[in-house]
């Protein structure tokens, strides 16, 4: 088992700030390092407030590529678009966002392949993945369904893929385009930023489960041998 750091907060805001300090440091590591940072951010409303915080750091933007670990089949400007979300905040402080989703394909295999054909021209391993959990224990957007083994046992160099969970998250009912287990674990620093006691509760159960884990953040987190930040407020 992999080393676990969690990290309890009174409220979203004092996480946020936290987080967005950790992930800063990360960035001036890798730029300072090699001249550059490349990073996966985590979609959805939770980790937007830690982006607010972010992006008012004093960092050289230019040198930054940001990735969502995940979005979703809709259309650039959708509300359920995580990288438009992503995009808004740091595309107008020069760093490169690169989408996920082309808006030239509409099969969901199909786009996860032209995902993972952009992505093997960066830089890897990530210098960060920050992940979510789902109150189903998701992550990224590895879903039970019919990819799921191709998620979390496809070829290690593969860095995304297509999948449709099933069944679909009412809250967001389409086919999604996930960054795999192998490009998660392979990143050299892993985050794991979430609110509320429900999402705590499965993600420790997740982690005690492990690689046998009903939940895919058990899964995930059971191949990954650096020590993982989590960070939680109620």
């Amino acid at each position: 088992m992999t080393e676990i750091e969690w990290w309890d907060y009174d409220d979203a805001d004092e996480m946020a700030e936290a987080v967005a300090g950790d992930i800063g440091f990360i960035i001036e590591s890798a730029i300072d390092a090699r001249g550059a940072a490349v990073i996966a951010l985590a979609g959805g409303k939770t980790p937007l407030p830690i982006y607010e915080k972010l992006v008012q750091q004093k960092i050289d933007w230019k040198r930054v590529t940001i990735v969502p670990g995940d979005d979703r089949m809709v259309p650039l400007g959708d509300p359920l678009s995580n990288v438009t979300a992503i995009g808004k905040i740091f595309i107008p402080k020069g760093a490169r966002v690169i989408p996920l989703i082309s808006a030239t394909v509409s099969d969901y295999k199909a786009a996860g392949r032209a995902a993972d054909a952009i992505l093997q021209d960066l830089h890897w391993p990530l210098d960060l993945c920050l992940l979510g959990i789902g109150n189903d224990g998701h992550a990224a957007s590895i879903f039970p369904g019919p990819d799921y083994d191709e998620a979390l046992n496809g070829p290690k160099e593969r860095r995304a893929l297509g999948v449709m969970p099933e069944p679909l998250p009412p809250e967001a009912p389409v086919a999604r385009v996930t960054l795999s287990r192998a490009a998660i674990v392979s990143s050299k620093a892993i985050m794991i930023a979430i609110t509320g006691q429900t999402k705590k509760d499965v993600l420790e159960a997740a982690i005690e489960q492990g690689a046998s884990s009903p939940y895919p953040a058990g899964r995930i987190l059971a191949e990954v041998e650096l020590p993982i930040d989590i960070h939680w407020s109620a």
